[in-house]
């Protein structure tokens, strides 16, 4: 069984890229909430800085989404190269 690329692409986009915008929102709301988890995405994204600022937590969800893509894709390529067709 094959996976289908351009699904599992855009759910790992979306995926990842929800989750850096919530714990961003969370971090607006509670400052501090997930401080270490954004700092860390701090130092893996360029240009991202873990502000706090509204702006800053678009930025991070933008390379988040690229990021889960970019995952995505190769996790379903991997598998699919690997799964290849069953012979019976």
């Amino acid at each position: 069984m094959k996976l289908n690329l351009k699904a599992l692409t855009l759910a790992f986009a979306i995926l990842w890229a929800g989750v850096v915008f919530i714990v961003g929102a969370a971090n607006l709301i509670w400052t501090g909430y997930g401080k270490a988890f954004l700092l860390m995405l701090a130092s893996i994204y360029p240009g991202y800085k873990a502000s706090g600022l509204f702006g800053d937590m678009i930025a991070g969800s933008l390379y988040a989404l690229v990021d889960g893509a970019i995952v995505g894709l190769i996790l379903g390529w991997l598998y699919n190269l690997f799964a290849g067709e069953k012979s019976s």
